[in-house]
């Protein structure tokens, strides 16, 4: 597949109009990789106070959308298939949660890749994650 290599202001800017609600940041994007961040307060913690594993989960698909994005161009359609994550280690709850993605497989209709999950500034990873989109057909 040719790469398009969007930009990564072009994909903030897209993420900004289609997906508002989102709450993740891009810090860097190309050459099959992103890395993302979420701050993370008192809405993002489960009883215990860790982070929950949904905004872990949600960081990672970002990761991986936008990397995708990044690769493929802007394709709203691209679709997350799988996500398989394995919980390490408790993330600290008071530092932002980096997302980390490297493209593994990129198809005509499947992506693959994979996300590490960090507590920023930590080097050990507190989740691991291996996701698959499905791009849709060209018109």
């Amino acid at each position: 597949m040719t790469a398009t290599l969007t930009t990564k202001d072009k994909i903030a800017e897209f993420m900004k109009t289609d997906f508002p609600q989102a709450k993740c940041t891009i810090d860097s994007v190309g050459d099959r990789t992103a890395v993302v961040r979420q701050t993370i307060g008192f809405d993002e913690l489960r009883p215990g106070g860790t982070v929950s594993g949904p905004v872990l989960m949600t960081v990672a698909d970002c990761a991986l959308y936008v990397a995708i994005l990044g690769e493929i161009g802007i394709i709203p359609l691209a679709v997350t298939t799988s996500l398989s994550v394995n919980f390490m280690r408790k993330p600290s709850s008071e530092k932002d949660i980096i997302g980390k993605c490297s493209l593994l497989k990129v198809g005509k209709t499947l992506i693959v890749g994979e996300v590490s999950l960090y507590s920023e500034g930590d080097p050990e990873a507190v989740a691991h994650v291996v996701g698959t989109y499905a791009i849709p057909p060209k018109k």
